[in-house]
């Protein structure tokens, strides 16, 4: 797959959708006969994704949330990995 552009807008595909766990008391990716257990970072990034929000915004947004600078590697990362396994989908 081609590398995701900073102005692409990521949303979750249509088979995916996420939940909290009550029992495991963990945040979860869910999709047709499969689920993610995801950590806190990664639910933050996925929870941003509503197809509205560039990447450089949901970047932003993370950084204003955690006090930290440079995130764009690292939410590229965890984006090109669900969009290769078809649990994102990337707007441009």
């Amino acid at each position: 797959m081609n590398p995701i552009s900073d102005t692409g807008k990521p949303r979750l595909a249509e088979k995916a959708r996420l939940k909290w766990d009550n029992v495991r008391e963990k945040n979860l990716l869910l999709f047709p006969e499969g689920v993610l257990l995801l950590n806190p970072t990664a639910h933050s990034v996925l929870a941003l994704c509503d197809g509205h929000r560039d990447i450089n915004e949901i970047v932003k947004t993370l950084e204003n949330q955690f006090h930290a600078t440079g995130l764009l590697q690292d939410v590229k990362e965890i984006l090109q990995r669900l969009a290769d396994k078809g649990l994102v989908n990337i707007l441009e």
